[in-house]
């Protein structure tokens, strides 16, 4: 085995990161992760639990994310599920779940992406969980979330943006296009 080499000095994969173990490869990850606000409504409690009809069900979703350090940031998934009848409210559920990321050494279109698409791709199966039991708890059958492509609605929103830049005649100066 010595005729090998030393094999655990020999697995320098990137001779560009430096002799003194400098970390400048871009990273990015989740810290931690938390619920930052839920609250559950049961407003017609106990009447609601006699209704026979099918309630109808609203699931709002937005992503937010402030800055907390130059290399961490806060990311929020705000989902509201509400669920209503003609006779009335059953259900609303208003969830804020957080993650703290990390991100180190990554240009700004894709630390804008990590945190808009991936962060909140990572924090859904969490959040999706605290929902259906939110619901259950509630006492009506557990709300189970269709997954999500947050991938595809981020690319639809800077779409969008730039649909709405070029409508308002915000068009590059010659040369720069």
């Amino acid at each position: 085995m010595a005729d090998e080499g030393d094999v655990l000095t020999d697995l320098n994969m990137d001779p560009a990161a430096g002799a003194n173990g400098v970390d400048n490869q871009p990273s990015a990850g989740i810290i931690s992760q938390y619920i930052k606000d839920l609250s559950v409504e049961n407003p017609n409690a106990p009447a609601c639990f006699q209704w026979n009809e099918q309630p109808q069900l609203d699931v709002q979703v937005n992503i937010g994310a402030d800055k907390v350090t130059d290399e961490v940031h806060e990311v929020t998934l705000k989902i509201t599920a509400t669920a209503k009848t003609s006779q009335g409210n059953l259900y609303l559920i208003d969830l804020d779940y957080c993650g703290l990321m990390g991100m180190r050494n990554l240009p700004d279109e894709h630390a804008h992406a990590f945190l808009f698409a991936e962060a909140p791709r990572l924090l859904f199966p969490f959040a999706r969980r605290v929902i259906a039991d939110a619901s259950r708890d509630a006492g009506f059958p557990p709300l189970m979330l269709d997954p999500m492509d947050f991938g595809a609605l981020y690319q639809q929103q800077l779409a969008a943006r730039a649909q709405e830049q070029q409508a308002q005649g915000a068009t590059p100066p010659a040369g720069d296009a």
